[in-house]
């Protein structure tokens, strides 16, 4: 593939759209002082892909309806700041500047925000775990490999599909250890080293960290403010033609935003139009906390069913140490991921597959409540940030287990170190994205027991503080 093709390219119009109101930064200055500080905060909030080209300083200042020397001068700026790189013969292209990475001490977390999943319902669980031993006893005359799941837990599965509207057959289900494993089957299954995966930005970290370890290249796609920019996902798989796409439209880790229908449908029809295989996480589909989530986007695949694998899990929903998750696909899809798997793993342990089978049937006993628990608690991590860290804006998600919170300042490594040297565990906002961007965000769960939270967040003032300068603001009283 020659270097032209393999480049992406930044689209002009929706570049402009992203810069917005860029001229307000450029009142007290050259007007391209202004467009040069939106495009690099673009560039540092993952808005823009790093390494893409950008548009020719014409076709931007017509964009902009504003003189070529501005854009001429607002590129310069960049340059030497590092976000841009030159390249003889063409456009130049996004970059972050080099920085050297903050030594950490080894300190002992004495509150962590690293995780976002919930405790298990206790009774429940045990409840589970006894039925499941009680079970287990005709498998115990066989080998115990199961490389597709039992079948009581399969039916379980299939028969939620059912029930959202997507019909499932038991073979059309393939139970995993967990969701990240999942992942990692499909990607093992259908690429190789240097392929790309189009992937949201932000996104998981745990999927990057899958596609990494594979020697993939994620091709990252920015999250607009209210949702998903479909015209930039489209832009995006019609340019690179990516042997994947990774995508959360539930409840989307970590912002916490749902896709609409009418979203769904055209996302289907560009996956679709593009034969782009796409695997559908759906692990924090349960999770809905405002408003329940539509019906699963493999219900808009008439056409083409074949190229859309829907991942799910227990995890989320019921316990974090119940490592067992799923693949929803065509069982073509399927014999294939079967075929290669024994190279992997040997199957999914059984008595876990079987506690799993009796939660799921208890689900309309665990999940109200659980969504309860996590309407309360976001509400208390939302009243803390408003007292402690009244300039942190948290993006409005509708559901998930966690706060997206956009930052004033591209301090999110530096505040998640400090953080960390007070005993505070919280990953920085690049974990969740690609080449070092996103560092103006950072993820805040609302899983831990008040109390817990309510430390939690006080630490993390105090670690802004350390790195900001700023003092605290008044103290106010906080009902948990």
């Amino acid at each position: 593939m020659t270097e032209a093709l393999a480049t992406r390219s930044l689209n002009v119009d929706l570049l402009a759209r992203e810069l917005g109101n860029w001229r307000t930064s450029s009142r007290s200055g050259p007007a391209y002082h202004g467009l040069a500080d939106a495009i690099r905060l673009l560039i540092v909030d993952g808005r823009l892909p790093v390494g893409a080209r950008i548009p020719s300083e014409r076709a931007l200042s017509e964009a902009l309806r504003v003189s070529r020397t501005t854009v001429t001068a607002a590129y310069t700026q960049l340059r030497e700041d590092g976000y841009l790189n030159a390249r003889r013969g063409a456009r130049s292209t996004t970059a972050l500047p080099l920085t050297p990475t903050p030594a950490l001490r080894p300190v002992t977390a004495t509150a962590n925000l690293a995780a976002a999943t919930l405790a298990a319902p206790a009774s429940v669980t045990a409840r589970a775990f006894t039925e499941a031993a009680d079970m287990v006893a005709p498998y115990l005359q066989e080998i115990g490999i199961e490389l597709t799941g039992v079948p009581p837990l399969r039916a379980a599965i299939a028969e939620r599909y059912c029930a959202r509207g997507l019909p499932t057959d038991v073979d059309e289900i393939m139970v995993t250890t967990g969701a990240l494993h999942a992942i990692s089957l499909i990607l093992a299954t259908y690429t190789q080293p240097d392929d790309r995966v189009l992937v949201e930005q932000p996104t998981y970290h745990g999927a990057l960290a899958a596609m990494a370890s594979r020697g993939l290249r994620p091709v990252p796609v920015a999250m607009a403010p209210d949702g998903w920019e479909l015209d930039a996902v489209e832009a995006a798989i019609r340019q690179l033609a990516p042997e994947l796409a990774y995508l959360i439209p539930d409840n989307q880790n970590p912002t916490g935003m749902t896709m609409p229908v009418g979203d769904r449908a055209r996302l289907a029809r560009i996956i679709s139009e593009t034969k782009t295989r796409t695997i559908i996480d759906e692990t924090i589909t349960d999770m809905w906390l405002d408003e329940q989530v539509p019906p699963p986007l493999a219900t808009e695949m008439t056409s083409r069913p074949d190229l859309v694998m829907t991942v799910g899990s227990m995890s989320k929903s019921f316990w974090g140490g119940l490592r067992i998750g799923w693949i929803r696909a065509e069982r073509s899809t399927l014999a294939t991921i079967a075929t290669l798997r024994p190279a992997i793993d040997m199957g999914t342990p059984i008595v876990e597959q079987l506690a799993a089978a009796r939660l799921l049937a208890a689900d309309e006993e665990v999940l109200p409540e659980r969504r309860d628990i996590l309407r309360s608690r976001r509400a208390l991590l939302l009243r803390l940030l408003a007292e402690h860290l009244p300039e942190w804006q948290p993006v409005p998600g509708k559901g998930g287990m966690s706060v997206w919170v956009r930052l004033p300042a591209p301090m999110s490594s530096a505040l998640s170190a400090a953080a960390s040297r007070m005993g505070l565990e919280i990953p920085p906002g690049p974990r969740f994205g690609v080449d070092g961007t996103l560092e103006r965000f950072i993820r805040v769960p609302y899983t831990l027991p008040d109390a817990q939270l309510v430390e939690a967040i006080e630490l993390l003032a105090r670690a802004w503080r350390s790195v900001t300068g700023l003092t605290a603001p008044e103290p106010a009283t906080v009902v948990v």
